[in-house]
């Protein structure tokens, strides 16, 4: 189990790096016909958001995911002051794009909130997507997992939605690496979603989607970062293919939009399922903080 909690862990960021260059492309057809299929590592061309970084980097998501490794593995656990600490570090002089959840979030930590009220109002699943790391340090206590998602979320994105999202996916990435595969613990997870929550209409309309080729289904399901589109594009991709990460990936940047939010989530259930053997080694060697990451996992080794 550790080593795919790693290759999860090694996943995740692989998939955000993948999406950087073509990150909130829109028109599916202008992306194919600029881009070709996108399977490796590209830089991101001018006027894109992510245009100064370079091939193998994160977007602002992955550069927070990194944030919060850094902080679980020092810590040797979730600590949200910690966190909140690096996370305002991180964006102190940051060059790249910064959305609206962190400006937001930001001014409100300025005029004095806590980590825990200064989230936004944003409905973004980025905000839950980010919670990758803490599944590696909380491997065995989904409790504790359920609860440092649900605050790592709630301190950017302090929406019901999203925070609902965090607890969901939280529970999926857990059962997924103690040997469920996706689609069980997808079914066992949303059979206990109370009656009336959104979650259960999401469920049922990207499972109606399943069969769907990803990007014509995604056109359907909404390609934005709003937690009602993202959500149910991740269940789609999940469904879709569960048996081929590379291929999940390559479609999900391929469907366009906020491919980076949902490529992480992607990534690490089906990295949990499968381990490193799905993971293409080409990815993992360009990613640019490849050995960082190593050494930050190891503090999670037993």
């Amino acid at each position: 189990m550790e080593s795919k909690a790693r290759a999860m862990l090694m996943a995740a960021f692989a998939a955000d790096a993948l999406a950087m260059p073509v990150h909130w492309v829109y028109d599916t057809s202008k992306l194919a016909k600029e881009f070709g299929r996108v399977d490796h590592f590209l830089e991101p061309p001018k006027g894109s958001y992510h245009f100064g970084k370079t091939s193998g980097q994160f977007t602002h998501y992955g550069d927070q995911m990194l944030v919060l490794l850094e902080s679980v593995a020092a810590c040797r656990g979730f600590h949200l002051d910690d966190f909140a600490r690096r996370w305002r570090e991180l964006f102190a002089d940051y060059r790249g794009y910064v959305d609206k959840a962190t400006k937001a979030t930001l001014e409100n930590l300025a005029r004095g909130a806590s980590p825990v009220e200064a989230g936004s109002s944003s409905n973004d699943l980025a905000g839950a997507s980010r919670m990758v790391p803490l599944v590696l340090c909380y491997q065995d206590d989904l409790d504790a997992l359920i609860e440092a998602a649900q605050l790592q979320t709630r301190m950017t994105h302090n929406h019901p939605e999203v925070i609902a999202s965090a607890k969901f996916f939280a529970q999926v990435l857990w059962m997924t690496l103690h040997g469920h595969s996706p689609s069980d613990a997808m079914e066992k997870v949303g059979a206990d979603i109370e009656m009336g929550s959104p979650l259960k209409t999401w469920l049922e309309t990207a499972r109606e989607h399943g069969p769907q080729d990803s990007v014509s289904a995604i056109a359907e399901l909404g390609q934005t970062c709003h937690a009602p589109h993202a959500f149910r594009a991740v269940v789609q991709l999940l469904i879709r293919h569960e048996g081929n990460l590379v291929e999940a990936l390559v479609e999900n940047v391929m469907a366009g939009g906020d491919s980076a939010a949902r490529g992480i989530l992607v990534a690490a259930v089906l990295a949990a399922h499968h381990g490193w053997d799905a993971i293409p080694g080409k990815w993992i060697a360009e990613l640019m903080s490849r050995d960082h990451l190593s050494m930050l996992a190891s503090a999670f080794e037993t």
